[in-house]
């Protein structure tokens, strides 16, 4: 062991923000047979951990206390015994669904992602959750061509606005659902805000698209909003749900979600009006499906290398301010994606 201290946030227990401490270790962790030491630079944050910090993410049964952070980008620091694919200072990232708000952390070599060098590290961190999400759910769970529609709830979010990016880089039309305050981002993306507290986004999109609807909408509100969203679609349209963020502000009671839920993957799907519904998970289609996952991150760390994406960034801020960071994301106000800097 390397008498080395390092920093990382603790869940204590679950619960509010302030469950969310910074602690000290006085040394490294060292890497096993086929295992990588990793010098953390960023983490993402967004809803997905607020929901892991209250305890109702389904994909999490691990109990406090944890390190939590769903994704994070850094470099090689130390090889274990048998790693011969990558080398000390070579920038990867990985997706553990905990783990991520650290300065260090060790991970399987055949895991982790190899990236190319140079990247800006907040906006790399982007790449694997919001991106790969958004890039996963419009050309791998949907069949759409240049010229077709989508409505994007959550717009000014982190996936929304990754969604946002994507879809114009698909050459789509996109309609988004987001607070006023929201609406310049949304509209720096090329898209047409929809303010979902003074309008009825079905009766909106209904005028825009001449009655025809839309050819896919992304619905991570949940519960009630599902069914709202099916009616917007065109024929032959799908509805992807890909979360549910009214269950974290209380807005929707697990009943409905599960409600909710079982309507968009079984009762609709009898309706013969030739319109579709799923459910995405990005860990759960990762398993299944891991060269997938691995070419798709590493397409969209390409993009960014070459300049062709620009991550909505709301702002860096040092490790220690997590606590901080999860207060902003419960009460809605992050436009874009805030980032954790793990060495600041």
């Amino acid at each position: 062991m390397t008498a080395t201290p390092w920093q990382h946030i603790q869940l204590t227990a679950l619960g509010g923000p302030e469950m969310l401490q910074l602690v000290t270790e006085p040394t490294l962790p060292e890497p096993g047979p086929a295992q990588v030491r990793v010098k953390v630079l960023t983490a993402g944050t967004g809803f997905t951990d607020t929901i892991i910090r209250r305890g109702q993410y389904p994909g999490v049964k691990q109990k406090p206390p944890f390190t939590p952070g769903y994704d994070w980008f850094g470099v090689v620091d130390a090889l274990g015994s048998g790693v011969s694919t990558l080398q000390p200072g070579d920038c990867v990232a990985d997706m553990p669904v905990i783990g991520g708000y650290t300065q260090y952390l060790v991970a399987d070599a055949g895991r982790v992602i190899h990236c190319p060098a140079g990247l800006n590290p907040a906006e790399a961190v982007c790449m694997i959750l919001s991106y790969t999400t958004a890039w996963q759910m419009l050309t791998r769970e949907c069949s759409l061509q240049p010229g077709d529609s989508i409505l994007v709830h959550a717009a000014g979010g982190a996936v929304g606005t990754a969604l946002l990016e994507l879809a114009r880089e698909l050459g789509l039309t996109v309609y988004g659902t987001a607070s006023s305050g929201k609406h310049e981002l949304v509209r720096s993306f090329g898209a047409t805000p929809i303010d979902y507290h003074s309008t009825d986004f079905v009766a909106e999109i209904n005028r825009l698209t001449g009655g025809r609807g839309v050819q896919a909408v992304f619905d991570t509100i949940g519960g009630h909003n599902w069914a709202r969203s099916y009616r917007c679609l065109a024929k032959g349209g799908k509805l992807v749900g890909f979360g549910a963020l009214q269950l974290t502000t209380g807005e929707e009671s697990v009943a409905g979600l599960l409600w909710g839920f079982a309507k968009l993957l079984g009762l609709w799907r009898c309706l013969p009006d030739g319109r579709q519904t799923g459910f995405y998970n990005i860990q759960s289609r990762r398993e299944k499906h891991p060269q997938e996952f691995r070419d798709d991150v590493m397409t969209l760390m390409q993009w960014l290398k070459e300049g062709r994406l620009h991550p909505a960034v709301a702002e860096v801020r040092p490790l220690a301010e997590a606590a901080e960071v999860h207060r902003l994301i419960d009460a809605g106000a992050v436009p874009g994606k805030i980032v954790l800097d793990c060495q600041a």
